[in-house]
């Protein structure tokens, strides 16, 4: 008659009434199991066993009972915890250690819950509310002003100035203009409607323009060339009974010498220098 065989699968210790471990579909006796695979405790050093819990956090064990707050060494099983340079501390006293004050109300914004953070402070949720209207502000967009927090609407209403064209609130960059506001795609040429922000532009009975519509609207007609004369930045030109030049076209009518400064006669509507004059 065949005897049955059940062992170890490591020290072929027979297991038949025996309590084992199955590993990998392999068996193995208790004393085995724990000295070849049983992780250390963290907080006590020593194996844990087959017989024992095993609680793990970012390849770290511990057993049940060793599974505890460094600081106040209650038991942190099956509740939420923080970790802190290798310690597990309960959320209690990470918070009156580590956790953030909120700056509205100085109370330490618990870990886990959600917080508000702008320019290095931090605030519950709840707390970072609108400065005017006390609603919370959570994600919505919102403008500080003097250490304190708007919504939108709130610093339209207070603040804000309101543009010349649009009438609507100016709420970023802007320009003035006489001394009255208006948001850079407000501010437009009269004549041609182009955008005049960060552009060279004149003005005409307070309305701007930009210097190509000036020129064509207003600006005086070389007798020369017919071009306009603007007379913007510093440009020179020379004016005669009622007429204009710009300067490089003001030239002898015969021999296209340069005129400005210089001695000239005229016929009809021509302008000579002298010597040309005198062979008339």
């Amino acid at each position: 008659m065949a005897t049955e065989h059940f062992d170890c699968y490591y020290c072929k210790e027979n297991l038949l009434g025996s309590k084992y471990v199955l590993r990998e579909d392999n068996p193995y006796c208790v004393k085995c199991y724990n000295t070849l695979f049983a992780n250390n405790c963290e907080d006590c050093k020593k194996p844990i066993g087959c017989d024992f819990k095993d609680l793990s956090y970012k390849d770290r064990h511990w057993h049940e009972g060793c599974f505890k707050c460094a600081k106040c060494a209650r038991s942190l099983v099956e509740k939420p915890f923080a970790a802190k340079d290798e310690l597990l501390l309960c959320t209690e006293c990470y918070s009156n250690e580590y956790s953030s004050k909120c700056f509205q109300c100085k109370k330490t914004i618990i870990p886990g819950t959600r917080k508000m953070e702008f320019k290095g402070n931090s605030w519950h949720e709840t707390c970072f509310s609108c400065k005017r209207c006390r609603q919370p502000i959570g994600t919505k967009p919102f403008i500080p002003k003097d250490n304190d927090s708007y919504c939108v609407p709130c610093f339209e209403k207070q603040f804000a100035y309101h543009c010349t064209s649009c009438k609507k609130a100016i709420t970023t960059g802007g320009v003035t203009y006489h001394d009255q506001p208006w948001h850079k795609e407000c501010f437009l040429c009269t004549g041609c409607k182009k955008q005049l922000s960060g552009k060279r532009f004149t003005s005409r009975d307070e309305f701007p323009y930009c210097l190509d519509c000036f020129s064509n609207l207003y600006a005086k007609k070389c007798f020369n060339c017919t071009k306009a004369i603007s007379g913007l930045g510093g440009a020179k030109y020379i004016s005669f009974e009622e007429r204009q030049w710009h300067s490089e076209c003001f030239n002898c009518m015969k021999c296209s010498i340069s005129l400005v400064g210089r001695g000239f006669l005229t016929q009809r509507d021509d302008i000579l220098c002298p010597e040309c004059g005198r062979g008339i």
